[in-house]
């Protein structure tokens, strides 16, 4: 039995090269396609995020790169780890490295003469027949290659008397070596269980206190993979909802930390949408008019970089806001502006509702999804439909609550946020 260390992000990313941009579950590409196969073939499987190690990866992560029988390596929504960490195998072992790459994918031109293996991404998932197609080429590769090697790696290619790199000194005799820099375990679970454990504790969250676990285990998450951007993400909203020691404080360091992925200017729907909902939050708090504006900017942005309903009916009502505290011309073309959105947002909401019922059975994003309509259409004046679509989703949300065998406590809340919100849209409203 062979080893294999697969070489790739983890979790959620986005894809910046695809026009418009793309959300691609890689999980979805490691769970249904590598590590099936790669099991399959006899080898065991590890990914970086499932390797129990120290506060950074380094160690471990080169240990692999040059001590495993085979290296599968996804270079997907161009993840800059990835073709690094690609680079390092190929400067190490002449053969039995694998590339793969979404099909959007654009190759740097060092790469071009590589042989990649390409396929389809949804986005949250990947379609059975594209997982099948792919899996058997994967693993027709792997068994040719484990066979009778060739160098596929282009250093050794175009410099033939080159030597691979001996595996003396690597993890294999760490015993007797000296020991590396953070070499030792500091956690006793590796990035994956933690991660596993993290998103079952935020799914329990229903008030400001819970988000003390969450909080704890993302601390030791970021230890692994510090500038990891979900991480950061994550870190900003549970420190807000935290909202220790009191509010503003919590939002304030939330800011600092969301600030390291640079949210003025970054591409990142998640990272544009986090930095309006906090500064949004803080206008509440302090009725600064700089918060008021930046929240404003950072919706837009995210709107217009997504094309989604979250940042579309959230820049819809931070519009309204600053239409209440101006006057004239300038609240005009706020309100003028929000209604534009919020009719856009209609057509949104209807697709993203197709495609969740596809894509997302079972969770409660449809309900998400109809509270936007609902309050898009609320904000358009059309209050009938907006309360008959109101009274139809929450019922919708109830009965899959029932079914999941859910706390009744969250359908409670849900409906609540709901009501609450258009209690606040009401008198922003023109009469």
């Amino acid at each position: 039995m062979g080893s294999c260390f697969v070489i790739m992000g983890f979790g959620e990313k986005t894809d910046f090269q695809s026009n418009p941009q793309r959300v691609l579950n890689l999980n979805r590409t490691y769970e249904d396609i590598i590590k099936p196969v790669v099991e399959e073939a006899g080898h065991t499987c590890i990914r970086a995020d499932e390797i129990i190690h120290s506060t950074v990866i380094d160690k471990p992560m080169y240990d692999n790169l040059l001590g495993a029988d085979l290296v599968v390596a996804d270079l997907s929504t161009s993840n800059v780890n990835a073709v690094y960490e690609l680079g390092v195998r190929h400067a190490l072992r002449p053969h039995r490295t694998i590339v793969m790459a979404e099909s959007n994918f654009s190759f740097p031109f060092d790469l071009n003469h590589l042989s990649i293996l390409k396929y389809v991404h949804l986005g949250t998932e990947i379609g059975f027949q594209e997982v099948m197609r792919v899996r058997k080429i994967l693993k027709d590769k792997i068994t040719t290659l484990m066979a009778s090697p060739e160098v596929d790696s282009p250093v050794f290619l175009f410099i033939p008397t080159l030597q691979g790199a001996s595996l003396a000194g690597s993890a294999l005799e760490a015993a007797e070596a000296p020991a590396a820099p953070s070499s030792a375990p500091t956690d006793n679970k590796s990035f994956a269980q933690l991660l596993e454990d993290f998103r079952a504790a935020k799914g329990k969250v229903t008030k400001a206190a819970d988000w003390n676990t969450p909080l704890e285990l993302l601390n030791r998450l970021a230890t692994m993979q510090p500038g990891d951007p979900y991480i950061v993400q994550q870190l900003a909203l549970a420190t807000y909802k935290h909202e220790q020691p009191d509010k503003t404080a919590a939002l304030v360091a939330a800011k600092v930390i969301l600030d390291r992925l640079a949210p003025q200017t970054s591409s990142d729907a998640e990272t544009v949408g986090l930095w309006g909902a906090i500064h949004k939050r803080l206008w509440d708090a302090t009725k600064n008019n700089a918060d008021l504006d930046e929240a404003i900017q950072a919706y837009a942005r995210g709107y217009y970089i997504k094309n989604d309903y979250y940042n579309g009916i959230n820049y819809a009502f931070m519009l309204d806001v600053r239409a209440s505290t101006a006057s004239g011309d300038e609240a005009m073309v706020d309100r003028v502006l929000a209604r534009r959105i919020r009719q856009d947002l209609l057509a949104i909401c209807d697709r993203a509702a197709a495609s969740a019922e596809q894509q997302k059975p079972g969770s409660d994003e449809l309900f998400w999804i109809g509270a936007t309509k609902v309050e898009a259409l609320f904000g358009l004046g059309r209050r009938d439909e907006a309360s008959r679509l109101q009274s139809e989703i929450v019922a919708s949300e109830r009965e899959r609550l029932t079914k999941a065998g859910s706390d009744s406590k969250e359908a409670g809340w849900k409906e609540n946020s709901l009501k609450d919100q258009l209690a606040k849209l009401g008198p922003l409203l023109p009469a």
